[in-house]
């Protein structure tokens, strides 16, 4: 398909009334009760180089309602890629999905975005009296609530659908596969990844 008319040719049957009804332009009282229990959100940008799709994670909340038209989300320590903030630098445009750890929904948000390193916002997110680098202002556009579809079939938060941690690639073989560990030394930053992460959180 190359055409929205392929598309709906394609697609012929309307959107549900309801997944209409549901998108609004703001946070109202129950999407601020559904972020302010989030833990996980991923972060979705573009730039005409490419896009980026990032997680964000914190205590339940971390992602703070300014006002029903404004988010704030502090950007923690990391890897320094800056994937997400050198795209917002070049276009504003971003998008973010919440989820709730146990719930098969999820909400989805779009707007625009700017980087803060005003002083005062930066104070205000300080976790174990450390400050995030810049925090990410989020002007809401649209609000969306995401059916358990994907959830159900997926079995994302389902027990016996958890894959052994052990039986995939960690993140020193990835690391070894593109030719910056040897096997020795890729083994040694595993081992010490975890207490690194730990260490590091803040």
């Amino acid at each position: 398909m190359t055409s929205l008319a392929e598309l709906r040719e394609h697609y012929p049957t309307e959107p549900v009334g309801n997944s209409l009804a549901k998108e609004v332009d703001r946070i109202t009282e129950l999407y601020a009760r559904w972020i302010g229990s989030s833990p996980f959100c991923v972060i979705s940008t573009v730039r005409d180089e490419g896009l980026d799709c990032s997680p964000r994670g914190d205590g339940p909340g971390f992602v703070r309602i300014r006002d029903p038209y404004t988010l704030e989300i502090p950007d923690r320590r990391g890897n320094n890629r800056l994937d997400t903030l050198r795209n917002l630098i070049a276009d504003d445009r971003i998008g973010l999905i919440f989820l709730v750890p146990g719930v098969q929904e999820c909400v989805r948000v779009r707007g625009r975005a700017y980087l803060s390193i005003e002083p005062e916002v930066l104070d205000s997110h300080a976790v174990q009296g450390k400050r995030p680098a810049s925090v990410i202002v989020v002007q809401v556009e649209r609000v969306y609530f995401q059916c358990a579809r994907a959830m159900k079939r997926s079995r994302l938060w389902d027990a016996e659908s958890q894959v052994p941690r052990g039986v995939l690639p960690t993140a020193g073989m990835f690391s070894e596969e593109a030719g910056a560990f040897t096997a020795a030394e890729r083994e040694a930053y595993d081992d010490a990844l975890e207490a690194r992460q730990l260490g590091s959180l803040y």
